[in-house]
């Protein structure tokens, strides 16, 4: 456990117990397996850190959104009490390092008591506020383990709108481009007596499918997940969304995104995917789309979204005849690369990305949760 010449070890181990004794005592279930995750996340971070304990806990603790109201309570009393039976030696350096650690940086939870008078419950929320805003726009591959844990609850919240086209069939409009002619003719015959209205139809808009296959190879590491999720969400708010993966070969996971849980729908894609974070070969995996699900139908008239760095190990030759006929199957081609960032005047650099840009219709970042945002808000205007 790290600083351990600070906190004896024995002591502070059996204050984290005591913890989750207390909790249990207010109604909250924490088991010993609960238990034992949270000691393991806090000997990963800085014990005397109270901000990092409060975290740790409050992932690995709390499983209820009721709950939550009820750990902070007893987080407060417990560690910052006067009435706490934790050693006072322990309590006093780790209400010191929160003081400081307050002082120095604002974007911290409220779990230092406040003064009187003080609005807690705004200062809280403006906390929370500040840390949502810094999650959005902070890269993947520099959030921890608990902010992404954050970062994927926010990301449930995102509603995705599938772009639409029009369709041969027509329905009643107020306005159109044609006029109902049996509509009207219908309601003259009823009234005789009054010059007939004129009806108007148009035509009906119809969802287009969406394909995302994401790259899960071992440079894509720090992206995978969060992309993953994203998938989640996709899936949860369409109905006609395919998912693969790929590596070194083709993987459909779109079964495995239909479970009700995101955990159980995440962990089971995972375990479908044999190539996780090993080498790439987009080339081969376009082409296996194409040729097992894109002549079929699948990407007829979709919009169809590659996530990937363009970090390709295979046949430029083969990457670009599948983006070629990819191209021609598809209505359009979304490719989004994390190393893209907020640069608006990105160019290709990589083999991949140089071989597939003349065919994609638009590049854009997904190394952020803005980023991602973003492109769930202008994904309707795709059409």
């Amino acid at each position: 456990m790290a600083d351990q010449g600070t906190l004896p070890a024995r002591e502070y181990v059996a204050s984290l117990t005591g913890f989750g004794d207390v909790l249990r005592k207010a109604g909250m279930p924490v088991g010993s397996g609960e238990m034992l995750t949270f000691c393991d996340a806090v000997a990963i971070l800085d014990p005397a850190d109270l901000v990092d304990v409060f975290w740790a806990g409050r992932t690995t603790l709390v499983a209820r959104r009721q709950h939550l109201a009820t750990y902070d309570r007893v987080f407060r009393e417990y560690f910052l009490g006067d009435g706490s039976p934790m050693p006072d030696e322990i309590r006093q350096l780790m209400r010191k390092h929160a003081q400081v650690v307050r002082q120095i940086d604002v974007d911290v939870p409220d779990v230092v008591p406040p003064e009187p008078g003080d609005e807690e419950e705004g200062t809280h929320m403006g906390l929370v506020a500040s840390r949502v805003e810094i999650w959005r726009n902070k890269s993947f591959a520099a959030c921890t383990e608990e902010e992404m844990a954050a970062i994927r609850r926010i990301m449930k919240k995102v509603r995705m709108v599938p772009p639409t086209r029009r369709s041969r069939r027509t329905e009643k409009a107020p306005a159109g481009s044609r006029p109902d002619m049996r509509r009207t003719a219908r309601t003259a015959m009823r009234s005789l007596e009054a010059p007939p209205e004129l009806y108007w139809r148009r035509r009906r808009r119809k969802v287009r499918p969406l394909v995302l296959i994401l790259d899960v190879s071992g440079s894509m590491a720090d992206y995978s997940r969060a992309l993953l999720q994203f998938a989640y969400s996709t899936k949860q708010a369409a109905h006609r969304v395919e998912v693969f993966c790929f590596g070194t070969r083709l993987t459909r996971i779109t079964k495995s995104l239909e479970r009700r849980r995101v955990d159980d729908a995440l962990d089971d894609a995972a375990r479908s995917v044999f190539d996780w974070e090993g080498g790439t070969q987009i080339g081969r995996s376009l082409d296996d789309f194409v040729r097992g699900w894109g002549r079929k139908g699948m990407s007829r008239g979709a919009v169809v979204v590659i996530c990937s760095d363009g970090l390709d190990r295979g046949d430029p030759a083969l990457l670009a005849r599948a983006m070629e006929k990819m191209s021609r199957l598809s209505h359009k081609i979304v490719w989004v690369n994390p190393h893209k960032g907020a640069d608006r005047n990105f160019v290709p650099s990589t083999l991949g990305m140089m071989v597939a840009a003349p065919h994609v219709d638009l590049i854009t970042s997904g190394h952020d949760l803005a980023s991602l945002e973003s492109f769930a808000e202008h994904l309707p205007e795709l059409r």
